[in-house]
Order: C-alpha cells, then structure tokens, then sequence
C-alpha cells in the first residue's frame, strides 16, 4: 500500500517511478480523490463544532427567555443532525474509493533495478558451478520420474491435472530435501522454525498483498478462508497490526509448508510433469526489519537460498529481475534459477524479494525507534530457500543415471536411511 502522504508530496517522482513499471500516470487522480475525502473530513468536522457549540447556545437562550433565538437555534441543530450522517457517508465513500485506487497500485521500483518491459530485461549478475558433461542424452524428469515413484496419473485420478503422487522413495527424497532445507536455514542462517497455519482469513492475505489484486490465484474455502499460496503470508502476517520493539528486530522466520495456487492464466505452462503443481511444498524464508537494514537483509536472504543449492551441488544463476519482471509487492527481486539439463535450460528456484514498507503498511506493522521515542513501519522481506518440488526435479534431472536410476545427493544422505540410488520398479 501507498502513503498518500508521500503521493501528495512526490506526485511527479511517484508517477515517474510507475512509468517505470510500465503505468500510465495516476497522481493527480489520487491526490483528487484525497482532497474530497479530506474536504468531507472538514465539513464533517466542522459541522460537528456547530451543532456542539449551537446546543451550548440553545441552553444559554432558553435561560434568558429568547425564545426567538432558541428556535432558530434549534432549527439549525436539527438540520446539522439530518445533514450530518450524509457527510458522514459521503467521506466513508470517498475514503473507500481512494483506498481501493491504492490497493492496486505495485510497490515503486527501487532505484537501482533495471528498467525492462519482460523477463528480456533481467540481468544476470552471477553463475556457480560447471553444468554435467552427460555421456548420454539426459532426459526431462516428466520421463526419468515415473518408474522412480512420481505418479502422475494416480494425482490426477485422484484430484485432476497438476496434483501427483509420489510413492515410496521418490516420496522419502522429497521429504529429506524439505528437512535438509529447514535444517540449513535454521541451525546455519538463524532463522526461527515456525509450523504456522495454511488456512488464513482476508486481513492476513490483504496484509501481504495477495488481495484484492489476485484472488483468483488462490483457493477459497466455504466458509471464506483462504488456503494459502505460500507461507510467506502467514509468517509476515504474524506480527499484523503489532508495535514491535527495536530490540527485537530483525525477525528471521521460516517454514516449510504446504503451498496451493490455482494457477489461473497459466494454461499451457509447465503443464507436463512436476513444475507447476496446484499443491507444492517450500521452505520459506520470511525477515521483518529496520528500514536501514533491509537492503542487507536481502542479500543475506539471497544467501541463504543460494547456500541450498551449492550444498547439493546444482548450478545456478542469479538474475536481477527487471521493472517489468518484478512482482506487485515487490520494490527489488533476485531470482536464482537452477540449471536442468533434460531442459538445456535454467529455470527458476527461488525468488528473494524486498517489499520495503508496502507489505508493512498494509498490515499497520510498525517499530519503536527506541533512540528517538517514535514509531516507524518495518520492512518486509520474503524468498524461497527453496521451493521443494522443483528442487526434487533438478536433483533428479542433474543426477540421473544411463540406467533411468537417480543418484541421492551426499548432502541428502544422512535423511535417506541408507537408500543411496533411486532405481526403476518396472
């Protein structure tokens, strides 16, 4: 969310800062909308200390026999009083209208992300590791996968397109990455494991900014909860509405979660195989912050996700995303994208995001600033450290074997029970 404030007082560097994201100029109109709802705060209060101040007068004309003036008093309080509840309406209207303006509007792009209209305009910065040099043709996992326990068909039976199935060891490596996941980020990055609710209500899904702007992305119970796209909204959530004290930022938590996004407008994008699933598993990472300390924060989140995939040895790249790549929330985003050789392609892993105060002031999450006796919102910042069921396509496509075997990862090992190959069950 917007601070109309800073609008009113940055119109042309607000506008400029959407012209970067690709919007058409909107200022003007919001700072309108504002100077009616302001105008009918005003009237209304104005009209509040007349009726106050003639009631007074009222009581002071009937003590000294002016019945003249009484009446007229009188009459003039009625009207305020017939007059008043439409003011009142009017400016509960107008505060809406600039509220729902505002909610729609994407965090402002900090200054030094690139400027791009598409995935065109992200910038790599940096690549690890040597990609496998295959003595045979590598294949996608959608075809090395199902002998090994990736089910696809039974998912579907089961629950339609894009749920699987995963049996015996196929399901075990699964679970081992998750714990492997938890296991970095909190004994090596600090951060708190939570196990935290995957049924939300509106407020935590509007704080983090998934509403109202992409409902349809989501699945929504009968009786209006919300199954959660990522735990990013619970665990950002979860200091909603508080006055957190400096000394106990920053606050570094993670889970790893059940996930469930419907995927709408997304026909016909990784549809085949493990990708794009409509129920997924992550570890997510979540930081809430000073203002001074968020940029750093970001790269030590960026860190963290990194640290996951040269432990179990996958190279990657990390990009820079671009003003037309970047999600709504977001004021800065890396993505780390993990090579697939059955794909010849790096595809993305993770995406560490820097919100700022967007998700903050949504949520009216603020900090004490202990040395100066105010308060201050926090910054919010969120990324997958990683996401499991692309982590387990790349471990499979990268240590698949000649034999359609898959070889566990040294790092997973000690999760595995000593099952040290994935190997077909014809």
């Amino acid at each position: 969310m917007h601070d109309i404030r800073f609008i009113r007082e940055n119109r042309d560097a607000f506008d400029a800062a959407l012209a970067r994201r690709g919007l058409a100029p909107i200022a003007a109109e919001l700072i309108a909308l504002d100077e009616r709802r302001r105008a009918l705060s005003t009237e209304a209060q104005v009209a509040q200390a007349r009726r106050n101040e003639a009631s007074k007068a009222i009581g002071a004309a009937k003590a000294a026999k002016d019945d003249a003036t009484a009446a007229t008093l009188m009459a003039e309080v009625a009207a305020l009083k017939e007059r008043m509840p439409a003011i009142e309406a009017e400016e509960k209207e107008a505060a809406a209208r600039l509220k729902a303006a505002l909610e729609v509007i994407p965090n402002l792009p900090a200054d030094d992300v690139p400027y791009g209209t598409s995935e065109e305009g992200n910038v790599e910065e940096t690549r690890w590791g040597t990609p496998r040099a295959f003595d045979f043709t590598p294949k996608e996992h959608a075809d090395v996968a199902p002998p090994l326990g990736m089910d696809f068909e039974t998912g579907t039976r089961l629950s339609g397109a894009r749920f699987t199935f995963l049996r015996g060891d196929m399901a075990r490596l699964h679970r081992a990455l998750g714990q492997f996941m938890l296991d970095v980020q909190t004994r090596e990055h600090g951060y708190e494991e939570c196990n935290p609710p995957v049924l939300v209500k509106d407020e935590a899904m509007y704080g983090t900014d998934k509403l109202p702007k992409f409902a349809e992305d989501s699945f929504r119970t009968t009786d209006d909860r919300w199954l959660i796209p990522t735990s990013e909204v619970s665990l950002t959530a979860s200091v909603m509405g508080e006055l957190l004290g400096e000394s106990a930022l920053p606050l570094r938590l993670t889970a790893l979660t059940l996930c469930f996004r419907s995927e709408a407008g997304a026909a016909g994008r990784d549809t085949r195989g493990f990708i794009r699933q409509h129920q997924f598993e992550k570890c997510e990472l979540v930081s809430i912050v000073r203002p001074e300390d968020s940029e750093a924060e970001h790269q030590r989140m960026v860190r963290a996700a990194e640290t996951i995939l040269e432990r179990l040895n996958l190279p990657y790249r990390k990009l820079l995303l671009c003003t037309g790549d970047m999600g709504f929330g977001a004021r800065k985003t890396y993505d780390l994208e993990v090579w697939l050789p059955g794909q010849g392609a790096y595809r993305e892993i993770s995406s560490c995001s820097n919100t700022g105060a967007f998700q903050a002031r949504r949520m009216n999450t603020r900090y004490r600033v202990a040395a100066e006796k105010k308060t201050e919102f926090v910054h919010t910042l969120n990324g997958s450290g990683l996401a499991v069921g692309r982590t387990l396509v790349a471990v499979l496509e990268n240590y698949q074997n000649a034999d359609g075997s898959v070889t566990v990862p040294e790092a997973l090992l000690p999760y595995m029970g000593g099952v040290t190959r994935l190997e077909p069950k014809h």
